[in-house]
């Protein structure tokens, strides 16, 4: 390691550890005041005030989405960016740890800020709205906001520190069947029975389980199951997720579970319609050189982390940015008494000293992996080179 290299990295930890007060502060905010997809208002602003503050150029309601934002500093060719999230679960607010995520994505940005000009970087922090919804990171990409982008990462929270890990693609449907109302004792046989389509559609779904292949999983939920019990139900609707190891594999799957939906009109007479939910999300590749990097901070800071290559988490959008650019997407632990995400008991663990370490913690090995990057000839031509090589071929 040189010394250029240790100086930026001493640099970089105590560029976080001076922000502390602000970092713990912002992860708190975001705790205290969960905003759900495209709500995100509170959440944006606060970001965007601490990035101007520090000295960053910030651009919000980027990639026409309003809560999105874009936050740089220095004129480097090696662009970075660090990607935050700050949306809420409905119901049950910060339960995927998202105030963590976005707090640590700015530490990261602000600790790799103070070496910028030294390493010739340029640090972009990316806001991304709605991750637990339509997908906001798989918007901004089609927008370019990543274009200029040479290496983007994120922590995630979670119970234990890990790398590697994989993550299954998704795709989110709004069903609806339309039917026809009848007094649901004088005439059924007048009505259309649009909550039988639906029945029919989930025991479809249920028995072509067992013919899924291992990794394909689906699930869903009735969201209007009709309106008054002595009418025949004119209308039902419900959203379904699917998710499966590749996007290919996505794509099989739904075109299979979509024919359970056909068939339920197809018995009852009722119309069906099928909207697309968002953006589908594509399974994470994690860059391998940066996953040791990463790997190999966060063990210099006291943790400990889990291996968990070849094996999948849940599902995010950081996965189509992992498709276009070299991506890691770690996990940082921290005690949640045994609680998983998505539970009203993660989330009331998320502002505790624990949580407030694993931002400060997450932010600095992130930077650091943001160092290594810059430091190294053979990574940084390989990173540019991506650069080039993803310009040539859009135009």
């Amino acid at each position: 390691m040189t010394d250029t290299t240790t100086t930026a990295r001493e640099t970089v930890a105590a560029a976080v550890q001076a922000g502390r007060r602000q970092l713990v502060g912002l992860s708190h905010g975001l705790h205290a005041e969960p905003e759900t997809a495209l709500e995100e208002h509170r959440a944006a602003a606060r970001i965007a005030a601490l990035m101007e503050s520090a000295g960053f150029t910030v651009t919000t309601g980027a990639g026409g989405l309003p809560t999105a934002l874009v936050a740089t500093y220095g004129t480097g060719d090696l662009v970075i960016a660090f990607c935050a999230e700050y949306d809420a679960l409905p119901g049950i607010g910060h339960a995927c740890g998202h105030n963590v995520n976005g707090a640590a994505a700015v530490g990261a940005a602000l600790g790799l800020a103070a070496v910028a000009g030294e390493l010739g970087v340029t640090v972009k922090l990316i806001g991304t709205p709605a991750e637990e919804d339509f997908g906001g990171k798989a918007i901004l990409l089609d927008a370019g906001v990543f274009d200029d982008v040479a290496a983007a990462m994120m922590v995630h929270a979670d119970a234990h520190d890990s790398v590697g890990a994989s993550s299954l693609a998704i795709g989110a449907w709004d069903i609806t069947y339309d039917g026809q109302p009848a007094h649901a004792a004088i005439a059924p046989w007048e009505g259309v029975n649009a909550l039988d389509a639906m029945t029919l559609a989930h025991m479809a779904i249920g028995l072509l389980r067992q013919q899924l292949p291992p990794g394909v999983v689906a699930h869903g939920i009735v969201t209007d199951g009709g309106q008054a019990v002595n009418v025949i139900p004119a209308r039902t609707a419900a959203r379904y997720e699917v998710r499966a190891r590749t996007l290919e594999q996505l794509e099989e799957a739904w075109r299979r579970i979509r024919a359970c939906f056909e068939a339920g009109a197809l018995a009852t007479g009722a119309t069906l319609e099928v909207r697309a939910h968002g953006r589908d999300f594509a399974d994470l590749r994690q860059d391998p050189f940066m996953s040791d990097a990463y790997e190999a901070a966060a063990r210099g800071l006291g943790r400990t982390v889990l291996s968990r290559h070849g094996e999948s988490m849940a599902s995010t959008d950081m996965g189509n940015v992992s498709h276009l650019v070299p991506t890691i997407h770690p996990t940082v632990g921290y005690d949640t008494g045994g609680a998983k995400q998505h539970t009203p008991e993660f989330t009331a663990y998320g502002t505790t000293p624990g949580a407030d370490l694993a931002v400060l913690d997450g932010a600095t090995a992130l930077a650091l992996v943001g160092v290594d990057l810059a430091t190294s000839g053979a990574q940084r031509d390989r990173l540019l080179d991506g650069v080039r090589k993803r310009r040539a071929n859009r135009d």
